[in-house]
């Protein structure tokens, strides 16, 4: 029998696990200014690291995945406390408006940031050149894209979606959804289910040449986008369905699924060394199956291990935790520009790339708080980040998530 209190206290461990998934933007930006293999940016220091790499790789392995998890988690416990009308309006507010008022100027600031640090690199002073616009900020016809704020336009779609799909497949196929909810539930327990999961991702991945799915932070995803960041989703709308049993099981199994999760990892990267540098953007397919499937399955295992973790460990109130969960829809919005900004600083610097990396990461997290505490936390944008201040209570229960 779960109680009401430990209901509660697990709410306020997945609202922390989604907080500390949004602080670690932070550490992956600035980990991947310091890359000493292909670049995910466009922009690079002049120091680089192999552990900047691994700290990359270590990261995205987990992080977006929880974070669809977690999306459709609270998308679900929205349906059931407040029904889907009252939904749809919450994440318009949430998302939507959020999307349409910071993405214009996030945009510009990275874009004119990006140039300079380019600039920096090319020429080695200061200044703006448009002949160096990186690609990275334009779609493939030079339209601008989400930047980083993909996860956050993927999602919105995604939860104004949930509702209307719930409603169609009660009225055409009212057994399905229940039947695929334990199907999931069951997969998401044991290892043959975690196996297939993996090899779902996989399947959707072998179409990019090292079988991961990258996004391409488009305002139109291509398919494979939906379907892997979707499966995620879905199950977090099945952890919710089924969350006394899975979250239960998750606490109990999660130094379990965290073993697991190395000893995938592990063997992605043993695959990974086995292909020589240059096809690693165009594996064969044996090597770029197999690294893919070791790969997701290191992403639905250190998912597991971290929800039951948090659930164990981190589900009481804690006025700091609150209070990082709080700022963290500040963080993930505005950690980019200021990664890229600090690091232009930083550039050409004779320090260790990890010098430079703990630099930029302290400074972008001091720069994010004292923002968040003077700019926003009792302001107008903090309602529209995260509703009135009498309603933060809500939410630390899981009545007022964010995203």
């Amino acid at each position: 029998m779960i109680h009401a209190n430990e209901s509660r206290q697990r709410l306020y461990a997945l609202d922390n696990l989604r907080a500390a998934m949004m602080w670690l933007g932070i550490v992956l930006h600035v980990a991947v200014i310091h890359m000493a293999g292909p670049s995910l940016l466009p922009w690079r220091d002049n120091q680089t690291t192999p552990a900047a790499d691994l700290l990359v790789a270590f990261i995205h392995a987990f992080r977006m995945p929880v974070f669809f998890i977690l999306a459709g988690f609270f998308v679900a416990l929205l349906i059931d406390q407040r029904g889907p009308t009252a939904t749809v309006k919450h994440r318009l507010r949430r998302l939507a408006l959020p999307f349409a008022v910071f993405w214009p100027p996030l945009f510009l600031a990275c874009s004119v940031l990006a140039l300079v640090f380019l600039h920096r690199m090319a020429r080695g002073t200061w200044g703006l050149d448009l002949g160096l616009s990186p690609t990275e900020m334009n779609g493939s016809q030079g339209e601008p894209n989400t930047l980083h704020l993909w996860f956050l336009w993927l999602l919105l779609w995604l939860s104004l979606l949930t509702p209307l799909m719930q409603r169609l497949m009660r009225q055409l196929v009212p057994s399905t959804g229940p039947t695929l909810g334990r199907w999931l539930a069951a997969m998401g327990r044991t290892p043959w289910g975690i196996a297939g999961l993996a090899a779902t991702l996989a399947a959707v991945g072998v179409q990019y040449g090292n079988g991961l799915v990258r996004p391409g932070n488009a305002f139109f995803p291509p398919w494979t986008e939906w379907a892997h960041n979707g499966l995620f989703y879905v199950f977090g709308l099945v952890l919710y369905a089924h969350r006394q049993v899975l979250l239960a099981h998750y606490m109990r199994r999660w130094s379990w699924y965290a073993g697991a999760g190395l000893v995938l990892f592990l063997a992605s990267g043993i695959v990974l060394e086995k292909v020589p540098a240059e096809l690693r953007d165009a594996m064969p397919l044996e090597a770029r199956l197999a690294f893919s499937w070791a790969y997701n399955a290191t992403a639905w295992c250190w998912s597991f291990a971290l929800i039951g973790a948090f659930s164990t460990y981190l589900g009481r109130p804690s006025r700091t935790m609150s209070y990082l969960a709080d700022s963290s829809y500040w963080v993930y919005l505005v950690h980019l520009p200021l990664t890229i900004g600090f690091g232009v600083l930083l550039f050409g610097l004779p320090w260790p790339a990890g010098v430079k990396m703990v630099a930029n990461i302290l400074a972008t997290t001091a720069l994010s708080l004292v923002t968040y505490h003077w700019l926003v936390r009792f302001t107008a944008v903090g309602v529209l980040l995260n509703g009135r201040r009498k309603e933060l209570t809500q939410k630390r229960s899981g009545a007022m998530p964010t995203s």
